[in-house]
């Protein structure tokens, strides 16, 4: 099995599920025509049996471990997608991904971020909001991060030196109300670099402006 299968293969046991055309941007995106690729390679896995896919009620086709780990007309579907969506958003954006876990569970279940990411040098608890919650589940949600934080268990999370940032992805504004860490919110990963991003006054603008013409953008 050559290597870009093996890993083709791996991503889909990470990530739950992929559609054909996240999987063509990950692996083919080198090629002219990625799509082509991607579903030339993917029809060989399948024919081999190495891996599944549910081309009967999905468009783009999307494919699963074998055996598949979720339901593959299951409701999770949806969520898993937008996971690799957020993961491909990240990658787009720049900046080294050095750790990225699918739906970790900690405190017992407790705490169960859909991401735990290492991102351009800080760590991240992200929750990706398929559905509006609440500000009372929403709240709930907080008070169970906030045990986390004050129990000191996070410090057991290996290579976690500081408490992760919570990162929530949702078109909803939620009251955020906790104490020594931080809470961002944001529609999408360029909603939150825009947000982060340096004010630049117009008569200033050759002073922020990198040599590549570029604003830098730095995660304080």
């Amino acid at each position: 099995m050559r290597k870009r299968d093996r890993l083709i293969i791996e991503t889909l046991e990470q990530f739950r599920a992929l559609r054909s055309d996240q999987i063509a941007e990950m692996f083919f995106n080198h090629t002219k025509s990625p799509i082509t690729n991607a579903n030339f390679v993917l029809k060989r896995l399948r024919d081999r049996g190495y891996i599944e896919a549910n081309t009967k009620m999905m468009q783009p086709y999307v494919y699963f471990p074998k055996p598949a780990r979720i339901k593959q007309d299951g409701q999770k579907i949806d969520h898993f997608l937008k996971i690799v969506d957020f993961y491909l958003q990240l990658k787009r954006s720049g900046g080294p991904i050095k750790l990225f876990h699918v739906e970790p569970q900690y405190m017992e279940g407790a705490i169960r971020p859909d991401i735990l990411v290492s991102w351009r040098d800080k760590i991240w608890f992200v929750e990706i909001q398929n559905s509006h919650y609440t500000h009372k589940v929403m709240a709930e949600k907080m008070k169970r991060y906030q045990t986390f934080y004050d129990s000191d268990d996070w410090k057991k999370i290996q290579f976690v030196k500081s408490f992760p940032r919570v990162w929530i992805i949702s078109d909803r504004k939620y009251k955020i109300e906790v104490e020594g860490f931080k809470v961002l919110q944001s529609k999408s990963v360029s909603d939150l670099l825009k947000q982060l991003a340096p004010s630049v006054p117009k008569n200033d603008t050759k002073k922020r402006v990198g040599g590549n013409g570029e604003i830098k953008v730095r995660i304080g």
